[in-house]
């Protein structure tokens, strides 16, 4: 159960694994907490401050909507209730390319301390994910290792982690050991429910929260082994309050990178805490992506690492059956996609939109002809798009309108038919083709069929469209949805 005090006008956390007994504390349900957090997204930003919704180190779409990465991030972990089935193999990298190369099937392998064990399978986990396989025998090591990884929400990294800081702990050390920083209060607090869960059996282990609010006094000394918190108030406590010496930490975690340096000073942050750490501190950093600005970012942070990489995505694409519809304007394009919705069989359909007017306009359209449609923009709050995304999962709605706040992520089984209502280009109109690979990767799902559909309505577009074929090296057909007869032929 997480606690929360109030302090002045403040909001300060301190968390016990086992349940705390101080009754001036107040608990706050599941439901309590989600609204804390909608209220944080509407009012200030990880520092307190008050901000407008949106935070402008996001990527822009043509009608100024961002997509904003930390965002971007809750939002998959508030709507990922059990692990995503991932086909992708994982690429492993050692240090040592001599040293043998380990990975476990169960968590017995692990030999974790029993109360540990009891945690991990009280939380539903029954064998580990892909990525626990080969990375939990590396993060428990000894000697330690240093572990650079790439995984997505979902694929039980942060189980991962949680898991080797509390098998690093030494519950009779009445200091800190354990030290993870994530980009975002949200963020954060999420890793902490997840440590709460594993080790609700491992009573005399102590979790607090490094997050602006949370006012200790200078020279206090923390005596919680695991801190979870924001660069900022992190770097404060080890430096300016002294309430953290950086040379008792023995594992440090690097959570969401390529959130953390999109977001400004969070880079420069964690390396100044990084450089406090001692040489043998064990360091672990976790990417969903891997561009060349977290590369050089991970390489300043985490020295003679071992690396784990998913292999690229394209494979996806072997299952999806890729076409273009040639249109004139918006109602032909509207009128090609009522012609498909005839011929196909369709469970579930995603359609995406460039813009947030194009897709209010599509779904009142669509609603008029019958189908159950669900909206989703960038207007909304977190816990609100989390909200439309369940119903959709739920089939309550079998139409998902939205722009590019949903292309990344979002896991529905059903789902056989996405939809470029608009093609997805950068700012300078050119393909975008990290984005249509995964806008049409929400269909082909776990091996099976899906259908992808390309709405052309210009010479522009036709050039983006052979972009695409031209990156991918795919052939996308050709289709005339106002003949069924040949429709009926590509898409069997």
């Amino acid at each position: 159960m997480t606690h929360f005090t109030m302090l002045g006008d403040s909001w300060a956390q301190s968390v016990d694994v086992q349940e705390a007994k101080t009754p001036s504390q107040m608990e706050f349900s599941k439901r309590e907490i989600t609204q804390l957090l909608s209220r944080l997204n509407q009012t200030g930003d990880v520092n307190g401050n008050v901000v407008p919704i949106k935070n402008t180190t996001g990527a822009l779409t043509k009608d100024g909507e961002v997509v904003d990465p930390a965002e971007q991030s809750l939002l998959n972990k508030l709507i990922r209730h059990t692990l995503v089935r991932n086909r992708n193999q994982v690429e492993v990298l050692q240090r040592d390319p001599t040293s043998p190369l380990y990975s476990v099937k169960t968590f017995e392998e692990l030999r974790l301390k029993p109360e540990l064990l009891k945690g991990v399978y009280n939380m539903g986990f029954n064998r580990p994910s892909r990525i626990q396989e080969n990375a939990l025998p590396m993060m428990l090591a000894q000697p330690p290792q240093n572990l650079i990884a790439q995984s997505q929400s979902g694929t039980g990294k942060t189980a991962a982690f949680s898991l080797a800081m509390l098998s690093h702990v030494d519950p009779a050390k009445k200091w800190t050991q354990c030290l993870c920083i994530a980009p975002t209060y949200e963020l954060a607090l999420q890793i902490g429910q997840v440590i709460e869960q594993m080790g609700k059996f491992y009573t005399d282990v102590k979790l607090a929260y490094a997050i602006r609010g949370n006012r200790l006094g200078r020279g206090m000394k923390l005596e919680q082994q695991i801190v979870i918190g924001t660069p900022g108030t992190v770097l404060d406590w080890c430096t300016k309050f002294k309430n953290i010496d950086p040379k008792n930490i023995t594992l440090f975690v690097l959570d969401e990178a390529d959130v953390m340096i999109a977001t400004q000073g969070h880079r420069d942050q964690s390396i100044r805490i990084q450089r406090q750490l001692s040489k043998d501190c064990q360091m672990l950093l976790f990417s969903a992506t891997f561009e060349d600005s977290v590369w050089k970012f991970a390489e300043q942070v985490v020295p003679d690492p071992n690396i784990i990489k998913l292999k690229r995505e394209e494979e996806t694409l072997d299952t999806i059956k890729q076409f273009y519809v040639v249109c004139q304007q918006e109602e032909d394009k509207f009128k090609a996609l009522c012609n498909l919705y005839g011929c196909l069989t369709i469970a579930q359909a995603m359609i995406f939109c460039q813009t947030r007017r194009m897709a209010s306009w599509l779904a009142t359209q669509m609603t008029k002809e019958g189908h159950q449609v669900a909206l989703l923009s960038g207007e909304m709050t977190v816990e609100q798009r989390a909200a439309v995304i369940d119903r959709f999962r739920n089939g309550k709605e079998k139409v998902l309108v939205t722009t590019n706040v949903c292309s990344r992520g979002i896991d529905v089984e059903q789902v056989s038919l996405v939809v470029n209502f608009d093609l997805p280009v950068d700012m300078a109109g050119d393909a975008d083709n990290e984005t249509y690979l995964h806008r049409i990767g929400r269909t082909g799902r776990f091996g099976r069929r899906g259908f992808a559909v390309n709405m052309i309505d210009s010479e522009r577009s036709m050039d983006v469209i052979q972009q695409i074929q031209m990156h991918f090296n795919r052939k996308i057909t050709k289709l005339d949805t106002s003949n069924l007869e040949e429709m009926e032929r590509l898409l069997c």
